[in-house]
């Protein structure tokens, strides 16, 4: 089954399951679904930053300090971001992932949105990032990622769902 055949729960504005179809669709019409984003920190506090291979159907080639992807149907945005967590780093007894915060991302060109749970997990485990998602890695210092979010328009380009995360996630929280 291709990456496009995968079933998705669509979901309404309060993140309540109406439907079912396969992602190409999904993505083709703009229908609201469900992802998770894991932030995945190494023993000496590096965050894993990566970036996407081309053949993505979303974002491809862009960077992302985010592991994730999509929940399948009928699955739990827990268990998603432990499958999702383990396949893109190639490890495998990975703790529970942390869930953080909930929040609806609206693509800036309104072609999607999706309801996004984010997440924090320690990976001290040799990680071997899936080929077909991963096209290069690194774990990187906070100070460094920050450094690459403010190289204007000739630095890294971000997968721009993974950046509404982290903004959020480096927001004050009142």
């Amino acid at each position: 089954m291709s990456a496009a055949d995968e079933i998705l729960d669509i979901v309404d504005e309060d993140d309540r399951v109406v439907g079912r179809a396969p992602r190409g669709e999904v993505y083709a019409r703009g229908l609201r679904h469900r992802a998770v984003f894991v932030l995945a920190r190494d023993a000496e506090d590096r965050i894993f930053v990566h970036r996407r291979t081309p053949v993505k159907l979303i974002f491809p080639s862009l960077y992302d300090m985010f592991v994730g992807g999509v929940v399948g149907a009928g699955e739990s945005y827990d268990e998603a971001a432990l499958r999702e967590a383990e396949e893109e780093l190639g490890v495998s007894g990975l703790p529970r992932p942390v869930p953080l915060f909930t929040f609806l991302y609206e693509s800036a060109d309104g072609t999607g949105s999706w309801w996004s749970r984010v997440y924090e997990v320690r990976c001290t485990l040799p990680v071997r990032p899936q080929e077909e998602e991963v096209a290069w890695h690194d774990f990187l210092p906070e100070t460094e990622l920050e450094r690459r979010l403010g190289q204007g328009p000739d630095g890294w380009k971000w997968a721009p769902d993974g950046l509404a995360a982290y903004e959020r996630l480096r927001a004050p929280r009142a």
